[in-house]
């Protein structure tokens, strides 16, 4: 996966910056040496002014300012290229002594990472947010330690909506959807008014996961059953996309690209353009709507007709995770510099420049007092804080995700057949955790 939580830079904008960004924060010395650690970190900006290299920059020169004789280099690597190119360096032997990339729990099943309570104080480790923590652990062990995260709402064009008589004109709620009916009802008065994209749902190969776990979620599915065993094919996940390619696709109601083919970035290109809408996103997506002069509102994802009185299926969450690996015994220098860059100043600067959430109770306060978070912002934290994320503590998890993300939009193609695809996904599934 590309950047994991927001839009994903073009590789061949990222890749020029690799050049000038190998090394950065080293503060003059190099990876190897004596007493320097090696941080590889995914880039997040997607041009040389928003390159992640000023802030770590100035964490490091600020971390080895306090502690003389430890020094930092840091490597950025794309997020096309960071999960490979990490895996590669540790099978050669050559693992660095940090990580932050979207997985973690292969390498933990290997035994290969320090447990947060090696690296943390006990006041640090309690301090993430418990969704985030509950995700990063494997049988009750913290080992992905959650550094940013987002969570996922429902956008829709308020000035497109009112125009198709959505919202009325006087109205100062805005649109309050309640069910995916009341979506269904929108969708038709939108693309009555000619709108291109009523709803844009992406179920293309570069994030259908997400999308997919969103719609299941919101009908009491979901990847995993409450035992945590893969749940892929739950009577819940099939009424989910028959109800999908019956009400949404065969009426029209999701533009003229069929959702397998609907990648995420290019749903997101035509919501700032005007041309979709409505459709679930985080918060980056909002401020660049903005930016170009689209009025923007974001509601909790509307609830299946399907669902019982009352139920609230949790919103979907996703996290950047910070690892540590044992290979050059650099347990106490890992440690230290981990406490300083988990400081609230710290997290919370990284957060504020990308529009994401800090991982902790205590920065994620510090963001919220600051003029770095706006009411948008907070909706986004408050549903993170009762967010359901992917499984990724499972190892095999890196492997079934590529599987639904290649195939899970086949399932409301026209001449899909929605049970028989998720099966045979769960079946790709199974073979995957058999073969760890």
């Amino acid at each position: 996966m590309r950047r994991r939580i927001f839009s994903a830079a073009a590789t061949t904008v990222v890749l020029g910056l690799l050049i000038p960004l190998a090394g950065c924060g080293s503060s003059g010395g190099s990876a190897d040496d004596s007493g320097t650690l090696r941080l590889v970190a995914a880039e997040y900006g997607d041009n040389p002014a928003t390159s992640s290299k000023a802030f770590w920059d100035k964490v490091t020169a600020d971390f080895t300012a306090s502690n003389p004789g430890i020094k930092v280099h840091v490597e950025l690597l794309p997020w096309a290229d960071i999960d490979r190119e990490v895996s590669r360096m540790v099978k050669a032997g050559n693992a660095p002594d940090m990580a932050l990339m979207g997985g973690y729990s292969d390498f933990a099943a290997q035994g290969k990472l320090y447990s947060a309570p090696e690296l943390l104080s006990v006041t640090a480790e309690a301090n993430f947010l418990q969704p985030l923590s509950d995700a990063g652990s494997v049988r009750n062990t913290l080992y992905g330690l959650p550094f940013v995260a987002s969570s996922r709402l429902l956008f829709y064009n308020e000035k497109l909506l009112t125009d198709a008589g959505v919202i009325p004109k006087d109205s100062k709620n805005g649109w309050q959807p309640k069910t995916w009916l009341d979506l269904k009802a929108a969708a038709t008065a939108l693309k009555a008014k000619g709108v291109k994209t009523p709803l844009a749902m992406p179920l293309g190969p570069e994030e259908a996961h997400a999308e997919a776990m969103i719609w299941e979620l919101s009908n009491g599915g979901g990847y995993a059953d409450s035992s945590g065993n893969y749940s892929l094919a739950s009577d819940q996940n099939i009424a989910t996309f028959k109800w999908i390619k019956q009400h949404l696709v065969d009426t029209g109601l999701l533009g003229p690209t069929p959702p397998s083919q609907l990648n995420r970035a290019d749903a997101f290109a035509a919501f700032t353009r005007g041309e979709v809408g409505m459709l679930n996103g985080y918060p980056q997506l909002a401020h660049e709507a903005r930016a170009k002069g689209i009025t923007v509102g974001a509601v909790a994802m509307p609830v299946s007709d399907m669902l019982g009185s009352g139920e609230v299926p949790p919103n979907v969450g996703v996290a950047d995770w910070m690892m540590a690996f044992k290979q050059n015994g650099h347990r106490d220098e890992i440690g230290k510099f981990l406490e300083f860059v988990y400081r609230d100043k710290n997290l919370a600067d990284f957060a504020g420049r990308y529009h994401l959430l800090p991982s902790t109770v205590s920065a994620s306060r510090t963001l919220a007092g600051s003029s770095g978070m706006d009411k948008n912002d907070q909706q986004f934290l408050n549903a993170l804080r009762g967010a359901q994320l992917y499984p990724v503590n499972d190892p095999s998890w890196v492997v079934i995700s590529d599987t639904i993300k290649r195939n899970i939009g086949r399932a409301v193609d026209p001449s899909g057949d929605p049970k028989a695809v998720l099966e045979e996904i769960a079946s790709k599934a199974n073979d995957a955790r058999k073969g760890r």
